[in-house]
């Protein structure tokens, strides 16, 4: 097994949306762009507890932005992909891709 176990579907969607946002990875965007790709809600509460487990595992950092009054003058939490995390998502690309050239294709032949 992986050093970072398995990752889910919900995982791997956020390290790829992380990706995708590059400097402006924060909760609300990342809720937002997982939203539109997956076509359905995502709640912020789920992105955040994804991303404490993906942190946990070394996979995601995260840093504090400035405070801004329009936030109460909270801080956002901005997260980045680790060298580990990067692994992990070319490790779950190539574990799929080999799955996928067993399962047949729309004419009834593997991939």
């Amino acid at each position: 097994m992986r050093a970072y176990g398995f990752l889910s579907e919900f995982d791997l969607m956020a390290l790829l949306t992380i990706h995708r946002l590059k400097d402006d990875a924060y909760g609300v965007p990342l809720a937002r762009e997982m939203g539109v790709l997956a076509g359905r809600d995502v709640s912020l509460g789920s992105v955040y507890a994804a991303l404490e487990k993906l942190e946990t595992k070394g996979l995601v950092t995260s840093r504090l932005g400035e405070a801004s009054p329009e936030r109460g003058g909270r801080a956002k939490r901005y997260f980045g992909l680790t060298e580990k995390g990067v692994r992990a998502i070319v490790e779950m690309r190539e574990l799929l891709n080999e799955l996928w050239r067993e399962f047949p294709t729309a004419q009834g032949k593997s991939a």
